[in-house]
């Protein structure tokens, strides 16, 4: 009976389960990280020979970051994928848990995770480092080498349910590519007016003269903070 198991027996039956799982777990997310580094290197290469004869500044960028990092860059926009190096478990109020299969076998659900991140690429390119990013998506990977994601829907394979995607190219280049068409379409939107009608030397001189003017897809530029009188017209 467990709870006549000494703290040392518990403790050793939490390494030769749960911890080497969480090994094993993290042996099949870095392999499908490096899969899907792999399809980002042949996407960019496939598209950059349909992109031959157009301006040399929206042709696709692959960039390998190290083991856990890679990036693309596409005209306008960065798509960063990050491994972390760590596995999870999801929140008992995670939808996960609304199905039964995982409650009867909670161990399949510890996950390797891989963000998905929209920067532009002015942002990287001028270090501006107060703009943001966005996440994108989240890829959930588990011992059975399967996965799903957590994000927009535009990416698909978003239902909480492991065994219906598993891990291979060609749902990786769906993924990447739905990635590519969410990037491009998410514009970045004229600021109102009234948010960036006043500023101060200051911010003019550290900012905006360097190139460092806060800027998000949904965000603009953001001087409401050191705003001295909203009333001025």
């Amino acid at each position: 009976m467990e709870e006549n198991k000494t703290l040392k027996e518990k403790n050793i039956s939490i390494l030769k389960e749960t911890s080497r799982l969480k090994q094993e777990v993290y042996d099949k997310t870095l392999e499908a990280f490096g899969l899907l580094k792999n399809i980002l290197q042949e996407i960019v290469g496939e598209y950059n020979t349909d992109l031959e004869d157009v301006d040399d500044r929206v042709r696709l960028e692959f960039r390998d970051r190290g083991n856990f990092d890679a990036e693309i860059k596409i005209a306008g926009d960065v798509l960063i994928f990050n491994m972390h190096t760590n596995i999870f478990e999801f929140p008992r109020n995670h939808e996960i848990w609304k199905n039964q299969h995982y409650i009867d076998q909670p161990l399949i659900t510890y996950s390797g995770i891989i963000n998905i991140y929209n920067f532009l690429s002015d942002s990287l390119k001028y270090n501006r480092v107060d703009d943001y990013g966005y996440l994108v998506g989240r890829l959930f990977i588990n011992k059975e080498n399967s996965f799903f994601v957590e994000g927009r829907r535009e990416l698909g394979f978003n239902l909480p349910v492991f065994d219906r995607n598993n891990v291979n190219p060609e749902n990786f280049r769906t993924l990447i590519e739905s990635a590519i068409a969410y990037a491009l379409k998410f514009d970045l939107l004229v600021p109102p007016y009234n948010d960036v009608k006043i500023i101060n030397v200051s911010y003019m001189n550290d900012k905006i003269l360097k190139h460092q003017m806060q800027t998000g897809k949904r965000l603009g530029f953001q001087y409401n903070a050191i705003k001295t009188n909203t009333d001025v017209k």
